[in-house]
């Protein structure tokens, strides 16, 4: 399919009269509705500004490229604006845009119209289209130019020749401009500096130009431009860049730069999970998360074989008890101090040291975590001798660097692990635990002795955080306040963080299916699914009801979560395993029914809140 024919004469527009960047949507909507390319002018426009929110579309020299997928579209369409005096669209490079190329491309778009639109980005990087772009006189003019360059894109191969060979992935959520820009900004580049690149774009019609395993291992080094998750386990050891779509196209150059001269840290694959992006978080919250998820497995496993234990008797564990069953002794032997909960701050301790130093951190954070539990200090002394023993190691790096190149093999195996040990030890032993350890005990004192008001305000307030973010920082710091009070014995904000948790998915489950009036068949359809997501503490599946529609899911989710956080803790209610779902329901502490009744209440309470707010969706 040629360009030409999404681009038409009804779809150009040479002289804009807009002066600001909603004036310019506008406008652009405006020829679309004109023109009888889409069913709904308010629905669209809502689109455009919802992918202008996750990062602005002016790309910078001169172009934006507004874009949405979406049902009200009838055809795939583009349309090409001009402005001579410019318009100020937030464009990357703080420039004004004189270019814009407005994509609407329905929900079912053909591989063959999104290859077509892909094709269009090509063209406006180029500079020499652009000028004529500026100077076209007509609207056959503009077609004219545009069918010159418009080319079907041949899948790239390297050279041959004696050259760098790097590799690279664009992607954007949409998938449909950034990510070919991106692409092309980065081999127009690799070009002219006399490197041989192959990118894999990750679009809306599928993949392109996929990175074969043998494309990987040759490559020196390998870019990931991308707003969007990215297949990362495959370049497991390889020097390995993460940066935003944007960075593509506006920094080929010093992108390329450091994958040649492998100039990045080699990526570490953990399962199926993707690498974090470096620039949407800070070092101490990944370092934070590595020691959190690393301790989790002993967290769920152990707490969840001593919740079983007490269903033989609370006391069923001890030998002296009447009530004594050798088989809850041996699931609290497996699961209680003596099994995994007392490796839960070793564990926690030497995963924060060893993202922070890499592997000779492991060792001193490890013996922290050890002095830290058995010296008082508890989840808190944990994290302090896990940030400590990182940053220690870091310095005695810095220290030893000057040491002759062959002395370097006895660095790890015996400077680090004898300096590292000795210095994180006296600083725990004497400096941090009595401190640490006050402290710790001054919180689960208070938290014991809350009256039942106070209770409740807590249970409110984790459940607000559980269901701010639903899965983000906020959310994952509730998570983390909970963890640490089940390893001082303090079970209640457990269960109120966990029922909280559940609240925003069962809520927009139950609202899809009582106020169907008010979600169109697809959210219907989605909201089936959160049932389970939601009985099986996936918080997460609410979030692209959130994306979607935040000013009303994101309050109502918290309205509910609170409640159920509330309501949590006024009955009293403990839980020893850290994660939700049905199936703990029946081994709470205190009463079961009371639990699920919170957790119904809850879903309740954002399921009328939904019904409420959100305006009923166009038949």
């Amino acid at each position: 399919m040629r360009i030409t024919e999404l681009l038409t004469r009804e779809t150009i527009l040479l002289s804009m009269d807009s002066t600001s960047k909603l004036g310019a949507v506008d406008e652009l909507v405006g020829v679309l509705e004109t023109a009888g390319k889409i069913s709904d002018r308010i629905a669209f426009r809502e689109a455009i500004l919802n992918r202008e929110k996750q990062s602005t579309t002016g790309v910078g020299d001169g172009i934006a490229i507004p874009h949405a997928k979406t049902k009200v579209v009838k055809e795939a369409a583009i349309v090409f604006g001009r402005s001579l005096s410019g318009i100020d669209y937030e464009s990357l490079d703080g420039q004004k845009a004189h270019l814009f190329f407005m994509i609407a491309a329905p929900e079912g778009a053909n591989n063959t119209h999104l290859e077509a639109l892909a094709r269009l980005s090509t063209i406006f990087m180029k500079a020499e289209a652009r000028e004529k772009l500026k100077t076209a006189n007509t609207s056959d003019e503009v077609i004219e130019i545009i069918n010159s360059y418009d080319q079907e894109e041949k899948e790239e191969k390297p050279s041959g020749e004696n050259k760098k060979f790097i590799v690279a992935v664009t992607a954007c959520p949409t998938g449909i401009a950034h990510t070919y820009m991106a692409a092309d900004s980065l081999k127009a580049k690799a070009a002219e500096m006399g490197v041989d690149i192959k990118v894999e774009t990750n679009g809306s019609g599928g993949a392109k130009n996929v990175l074969t395993p043998e494309d990987i291992e040759r490559a020196e080094g390998v870019i990931i431009a991308a707003d969007t998750k990215v297949d990362m386990v495959r370049f497991a050891g390889k020097p390995l860049i993460d940066v935003p779509v944007a960075d593509g196209i506006r920094k080929p150059k010093d992108l390329i730069e450091k994958a040649v001269k492998k100039d990045a840290p080699l990526y570490k694959a953990s399962g199926n999970v993707p690498a974090e992006k470096k620039e949407s978080r800070g070092g101490i919250y990944k370092h934070l998360m590595n020691g959190v998820s690393n301790m989790l497995p002993f967290v769920v496993g152990g707490g969840i074989l001593i919740a079983i234990s007490f269903m033989f008797g609370y006391n069923a564990f001890n030998p002296e008890d009447p009530s004594y069953h050798p088989v809850a002794k041996a699931l609290m032997d497996i699961g209680g101090g003596a099994g995994a909960f007392g490796l839960l701050v070793p564990i926690l301790a030497g995963f924060i040291a060893l993202s922070i130093a890499d592997r000779p951190g492991f060792a001193p954070g490890m013996v922290g975590g050890v002095l830290a539990a058995t010296g008082g200090g508890g989840f808190l002394g944990g994290l302090v001798a896990g940030f400590l023993a990182g940053y220690l190691v870091l310095g005695l790096k810095k220290l030893f660097a000057g040491l002759p190149a062959s002395l370097e093999g006895i660095k790890t195996i015996l400077l680090y692990p004898l300096f590292g040990i000795a210095l994180t030890g006296f600083i725990m032993l004497f400096l941090v635990n009595k401190p640490v350890g006050a402290l710790n005990q001054a919180i689960t004192d208070w938290l014991s002795g809350l009256g039942t008001g106070n209770a409740v305000l807590l249970g409110i307030v984790l459940g607000l955080m559980m269901a701010f973010d639903m899965g983000g920082p906020v959310n994952k710091a509730a998570y983390v306040f909970g963890t640490g009070l089940l390893a001082n014995g303090v079970f209640e904000p457990m269960a109120a963080i966990m029922a909280a948790g559940m609240v925003p998915p069962l809520g927009i489950a139950l609202a899809t299916t009582f106020f169907k009036n008010k979600f169109s068949k697809e959210d219907q359809d989605a909201g089936k699914a959160n049932y389970i997501m939601g009985l099986s503490f996936i918080t997460e599946g609410a979030i692209p009801f959130a994306a979607a529609d935040p000013l009303r899911v994101i309050p109502s989710a918290m309205a509910g979560a609170a409640v159920a956080g509330g309501l949590s803790m006024m009955f009293n209610i403990g839980l020893r395993a850290p994660h939700g779902g049905l199936f703990v329901v029946p081994l709470v502490d205190g009463g079961w029914l009371l639990y699920l009744a919170s957790i119904l209440i809850g879903s309740a309470v954002t399921a009328i809140l939904l019904g409420l707010l959100k305006k009923p969706v166009a038949k």
